[in-house]
């Protein structure tokens, strides 16, 4: 296992078990860091875990030194004006938290969600705000009392689609202010989704800028995870449509200035690009070698 500070890895299937699926895999596909889903990533069920699976997952995945991350369920949207749907939202942030507990994990990545109003009411986007606030922070605040070991809760821009309540760089100040900066309310860039929201990763600069602004907005030490994707879609084009690195249009020198800046130093790099996860996959080969040729600054 590589000991990078800048660890390289990707989403996996669980398969059999934590274990002896998930990452199991990790391990055979070179992974210095996994992300996984710890239910089904398409319902609401709370998927209760295996003690003795979880005790093995985070004891093995410890002694190689794989660091571990959950990404919650796709339906997940803090920001719905529909009841169910945003207690249910509230009730899986805080399941996949108590989860990350279980198996060691230092991160639950949520999507940061969408106010779902057709003709965008300044009212309704105040009121989504309000519910992020009041779903989030009690959650956040429940992990106090476990300090330094306490997971981080990483919150992911989308790709601008929709109404969006945190698309891109900018919007991320508000969305901070509205958990009141809690000291374990981090951020995961996807560089699709910053991209897609007008980023502009594909100009000479234009991924260390991005990192700048973050540090400039958040502050040090919150930028916690980077989704490592190319994009199918020009900037700006507001589609959150993944391609393999260096086939896209941010192309392979993004992925070498975020590598080089000293922001990301200790924070892993995870694929969700198409094969990503298979044996044969080019990705995670790459994306060491742009590590290794970054001159970090």
């Amino acid at each position: 296992m590589s000991s990078s500070t800048r660890p390289v890895g990707t989403h996996v299937p669980v398969g059999k078990n934590l274990a002896d699926g998930a990452l199991r895999n990790a391990v055979e596909l070179g992974c210095e860091a996994v992300q996984v889903f710890v239910g089904n990533p398409r319902g609401w069920a709370l998927s209760a875990g295996r003690p003795q699976v979880d005790e093995r997952f985070r004891a093995q995945a410890a002694e190689i030194g794989m660091r571990t991350f959950i990404h919650t369920p796709y339906l997940v949207n803090l920001g719905s004006p529909t009841a169910a749907t945003y207690e249910r939202s509230v009730a899986m942030v805080a399941h996949n938290l108590r989860r990350a507990v279980e198996i060691g994990a230092e991160g639950v990545v949520v999507h940061t969600g969408s106010y779902v109003d057709p003709d965008g009411g300044e009212e309704r986007h105040a009121a989504a705000m309000r519910q992020v606030h009041d779903g989030l922070l009690p959650t956040l605040e429940s992990l106090d009392g476990l300090g330094d070991q306490a997971p981080w809760l990483l919150l992911e821009p989308t790709a601008g689609q929709g109404r969006s309540l945190c698309a891109g760089v900018d919007d991320l100040g508000a969305y901070l202010d509205a958990v009141e900066r809690h000291p374990r309310a981090g951020i995961c860039l996807d560089t699709c989704h910053v991209f897609a929201a007008g980023a502009p990763l594909d100009e000479p600069g234009g991924a260390t800028a991005t990192v700048d602004r973050i540090v400039e907005i958040a502050g040090p030490g919150r930028l916690r995870l980077i989704h490592a994707n190319d994009s199918k879609d020009v900037r700006g084009a507001f589609k959150d449509r993944h391609e393999k690195i260096g086939a896209g249009h941010i192309g392979t020198q993004a992925f070498a200035e975020l590598f080089a800046h000293p922001a990301t130093d200790g924070v892993p790099f995870i694929l969700e690009t198409p094969g990503s996860r298979d044996a044969d996959d080019p990705d995670i080969a790459l994306l060491k070698q742009l590590r290794s040729e970054a001159p970090v600054r």
